[in-house]
This record gives structure tokens, C-alpha cells and sequence, in this order.
């Protein structure tokens, strides 16, 4: 597994998804940067390449920042040489349809000596943090695509058996949440590179904050970026696809992976409350 060792006196910055969206990619490095977090501390749950137009350019520069990166399924796929993103769409659908467009656009576009590298990305990191056990993924614990969402309480408390951890951070499915489980809490950051179906064009990160009283704080905050750039950047390449609008309206294109729960919740904006999570609940 790749060596995470964060430092406990800083925060931990987790966001998932930088999808080809080099703009966002740069805001988050930006806000790391404010905030004044060490590269040390920061965690990508996967999925460096995807939807938008710069995936050379994105996936350098987090390779150049240093943070610790989760193997999601785009860079399995790309650093395997596989012929689709394998992002666990249904055959046929409209996701899985629409996924080809943008798969065979970044696969050309992106080195032999970056795919070398995601191929070497670990499916799992686990580390110790505030005295807490944690252990990120992309997915699930036993598929890196499997799609894991709010709605999904039963199929989260079951995986979380499962995993010696007390927290589990994972991503994939594009829309933030946190829950506190019979045992151990599920984090999902969100992700960076799209927005998450709520009618906002800005997209999510998550910081984990250790706190005076030894509780730690899970925490979601929007991030904005230069939205317009990457849009333009998609029609320059002639990557005309229905992302380059779901960008700026904040709308997937399909809901096609989405449980019924957050089918209702298309177009509404995100209510995030931050988590409090203390060694004594887990």
C-alpha cells in the first residue's frame, strides 16, 4: 500500500474525481495552499481522468503536488490498457454509452509514462490519523466501481463490518455525504472535476479537522473555479459531449446510477451539517 502518514496537528484535505478538469484541479491546489496544508495530508480517491478535455495536464499536476492518490477505476482501466473506463455503468445505458466518448479521447491523450504510473496506484490506503484507524478506497471495499451512495445504509453498514477501520473514506459516486454507522463512520468527499447533480456548478471537497477536545470534525465545502475555462477547453478539443454543459448547470446528463433517494434530490442544493466523530462512538 502507498505510505500515508499525514500529520495530526493539520488537517486532512479529501477530494475525489479531478476528471480531466485541469481548472478545478488548480483551485483545490490553490485552496490547499490557503489553508495552509501540506501536500502531506491531502488524499485523491481516484479518477484523475474522466469527463473533460486536459487528462496529460491534470494528471502531472497532481503527480507534480506529491499527495497521495487512490487507484479509482479510470486509472486501472488506463494503466491497464483496457478498452473502456470500467466505471461500473450498466451496459447500454445512457452513462455507459456517453462514457466512450470521453474513455477514447483521454486514452491516446494521456503518456505511456503516466498510465505506467497509475497502474502502480494502490486500491487502498490505510493509515492511522488522530488516533483513528482509517482506510480510503474508490468504491467499495471488495470493487473498486461499485457505486456506494446516502441511500445505501444497509450496503455501507455491511462493507464497514468488514474493514477493521473506524473510518472509511471512499469516492466514485460523485455526491458528498458522511454517515455515522453501528460501527465506524462512511466519508465521502465528493468529487472536484464535475458538479454533484444539485443545479450548482461548483463541486465538493471534504476536510477532517482534529479538534481540542480529541473529537475530530468532518467537514464539506464547495469549490469554486473557472468553469467557463474548462468548458472552453472541451469544445476547443471538439469533446462535445452533454458534460460540457453539465458543468455549468450543475445537472448530470443521466441519473442512470442513482438510487431512488437521490433521483428525488436531482437539481437541490446540498445541505452538508459537518460530522463531529469521537474515538468513543465508534
Amino acid at each position: 500500500m502507498q505510505e500515508f502518514s499525514p500529520a495530526d496537528t493539520k488537517p486532512l484535505l479529501i477530494f475525489g474525481g479531478p476528471y480531466s478538469n485541469l481548472a478545478a484541479t488548480k483551485a483545490i491546489k490553490e485552496t490547499s495552499e490557503k489553508l495552509e496544508i501540506p501536500a502531506g495530508n491531502i488524499l485523491c480517491t481516484g479518477d484523475i481522468v474522466a469527463y473533460c478535455a486536459s487528462p496529460q495536464e491534470t494528471t502531472d499536476l497532481i503527480r507534480e503536488w506529491g499527495i497521495a492518490v487512490v487507484q479509482g477505476n479510470c486509472e486501472e482501466s488506463l494503466g491497464n490498457g483496457a478498452n473502456d473506463c470500467g466505471c461500473g455503468f450498466d451496459e447500454g445505458s445512457t452513462c455507459d454509452l456517453l462514457s466512450a466518448g470521453w474513455f477514447n479521447f483521454a486514452k491516446p491523450r494521456v503518456s505511456a509514462d503516466a498510465k505506467t504510473w497509475m497502474a502502480t496506484l494502490p486500491a487502498q490506503i490505510s493509515f492511522t490519523w488522530a488516533g483513528l484507524k482509517m482506510h480510503a478506497i474508490h468504491g467499495g471495499l471488495n470493487s473498486i466501481n461499485q457505486f456506494i451512495f446516502a441511500s445505501d445504509v444497509t450496503e455501507q453498514a455491511q462493507q464497514q463490518t468488514d474493514s477493521e477501520a473506524d473510518i472509511i473514506i471512499s469516492g466514485h459516486c460523485g455526491i458528498p455525504f458522511g454517515q455515522q454507522l453501528t460501527k465506524g463512520t462512511w466519508l465521502n468527499a465528493g468529487v472536484i472535476g464535475m458538479p454533484a447533480n444539485d443545479g450548482q456548478p461548483d463541486t465538493w471537497y471534504m476536510l477532517i479537522t482534529p479538534e481540542s477536545d480529541g473529537q475530530i470534525t468532518a467537514s464539506w465545502h464547495a469549490l469554486q473555479y473557472d468553469v467557463e475555462d474548462s468548458i472552453n477547453k472541451m469544445r476547443q478539443a471538439g469533446l462535445n459531449t452533454p458534460y460540457a454543459e453539465a458543468l455549468k448547470t450543475g445537472y448530470w446528463p443521466s441519473t442512470d446510477i442513482l438510487p431512488p433517494a437521490e433521483q428525488s434530490a436531482t437539481g437541490k442544493p446540498l445541505n452538508l451539517s459537518p460530522l463531529r466523530i469521537s474515538a468513543g462512538i465508534l
